[in-house]
Formats: C-alpha cells, sequence, structure tokens
C-alpha cells in the first residue's frame, strides 16, 4: 500500500482535520506519522520553559510551531491527561497516533535506550475508550495549534 509522510500527534492533527484522512482512506493510501511526540514536547521535556542540555530546541532552536500560547496549553493539557491516567505522557501520544485507522506506521525516534524503552512499550498500551473520548475532547477545545 503506498503511503504518505506527514507529521500527525496530538496537537497537529491537520491530517484529519484538512480532509487528508479522508482522500487517503478513499485511495488505500496509509501515513506514516512522524513527531508523534511533537518534537519531543509532548513528552513534557520542556515543561515550564525547560531548556534540557542537549535537547533539539538548545541545539536548533527551531521548534516555534509548538510554542505560542496556543500550543503550550495544548501541549500542557495532554500532559495534565496523561497524568490523570496514569500513563507516561509520551506513550500517550505514540499510542494515539498507532491507534488511528488510516495509520501505516508511527515512526519513532530515541537519543537514549531509556527513550526508546519508552517509546516501544508505548505500543503495548491499552487504549481505552475514556482516552479516546479525553484525547478528542480535548482536539475539539483545541485543534490543531500546531499545524
Amino acid at each position: 500500500m503506498p503511503a504518505r509522510t506527514n507529521a500527525y500527534n496530538l496537537v497537529n492533527r491537520t491530517f484529519e482535520d484538512g480532509g487528508l484522512e479522508e482522500v487517503c482512506v478513499r485511495e488505500q493510501v496509509s501515513l506514516l506519522a512522524y513527531s508523534p511526540l511533537g518534537q519531543g514536547y509532548l513528552t513534557g521535556k520542556y515543561r515550564n520553559g525547560a531548556l534540557p542540555a542537549g535537547s533539539r530546541k538548545e541545539l536548533f532552536d527551531r521548534l516555534q510551531r509548538y510554542e505560542g500560547p496556543p500550543a503550550d496549553r495544548a501541549i500542557e493539557s495532554y500532559l495534565v491527561l496523561a497524568e490523570q491516567l496514569g500513563v507516561d505522557p509520551s506513550q500517550l501520544a505514540i499510542k494515539f497516533c498507532d491507534t488511528r485507522h488510516f495509520m501505516g506506521s508511527t515512526i519513532i525516534g530515541a537519543t537514549s535506550m531509556e527513550q526508546l524503552k519508552i517509546c516501544i512499550d508505548a505500543f503495548d498500551l491499552d487504549w481505552t475508550d475514556d482516552m479516546e473520548t479525553a484525547v478528542n475532547t480535548l482536539h475539539t477545545e483545541q485543534p490543531s495549534p500546531c499545524p
């Protein structure tokens, strides 16, 4: 099956919002989603203005799509949701992508073995109806603030 590559994550769902989902499903083209962690913002590592040494933000300072008041509010809401659900925020973000019916594969990346384990373990997370409802409620309140 052919594939299309797009950034896709909890705060960038323009693939489905803009009609690409419908066309790709109809034409049997799957999505290979990159940046399921929103360049690291959905992990919580940049929470409250943190700037970890060696992070992409510190090294390259080109992550502006994930910055600004709308992005900050949305990202924080997903981090809080992960806390409420008792799951790692990285795993929530990755499993969300993995559960989309149009997804061919979710591209993950890690700079440490610990990060890789968290990412891989996300695929074993049980995605519940409550998770789906909560994620969609947040998306309805703040649709794709980081296109």
